[in-house]
């Protein structure tokens, strides 16, 4: 039997992180031009791969000035950002986890917006035998170490291991370290 392993944004869970600033913002095209002005993304991206939120706001003002004052009060809404589950994908992952498949995930995450996907998704910690959260190891796919470490922890064999990520580039990192892997779209 193969061992399942989900990414859980854009996969199991919506992410949305304008509507962490749609207080602030009157539209959602200046949320997203500002979002860009920022480099919001690469912001999140280090912040997904261990930096503290504090370490994050002070990056952010010191490359953008008082463009980057809204960050500030990202922590607190961010639970806004993830109310979405992806329709379909949590009742395979429930059909999956019926039938007795070895379910794991590995996700990029920040290890301080972590505990609100824990809280608004109660069921990540029962159907998964092992959660890897990126900004809690301190490692991001697509590198290999995070897929090892996830295989190493619980005893598995790549070739024995299905992987499922929305980003082509974290499947591929799947492959190169020999587990089959499903790009999701």
């Amino acid at each position: 039997m193969k061992n399942v392993i989900f990414d859980l944004g854009a996969v199991l869970i919506e992410w949305d992180p304008v509507l962490a600033f749609a207080d602030i913002f009157t539209t959602r095209e200046a949320a997203e031009d500002w979002l860009a002005r920022i480099d919001f993304h690469n912001w999140n991206r280090l912040q997904d791969g261990g930096r503290s939120f504090d370490e994050g706001v002070a990056a952010a003002h010191a490359d953008h000035g008082d463009a980057a004052r809204h960050l500030t009060g990202y922590l607190h809404a961010y639970p806004l950002t993830i109310e979405q589950p992806v329709p379909g994908s949590w009742e395979i992952a429930e059909a999956l986890y019926a039938r007795g498949v070895p379910l794991y995930a590995i996700t990029n995450w920040s290890a301080e917006t972590w505990p609100h996907a824990q809280e608004m998704y109660p069921r990540l910690e029962a159907i998964f035998r092992d959660i890897v959260v990126s900004g809690q190891v301190k490692q991001l796919k697509p590198a290999a170490a995070i897929y090892r470490l996830l295989m190493d922890r619980n005893g598995l064999e790549p070739q024995d291991c299905v992987f499922i990520d929305d980003s082509m580039a974290n499947v591929e990192g799947a492959r190169a370290v020999g587990m089959d892997a499903i790009h999701f779209t």
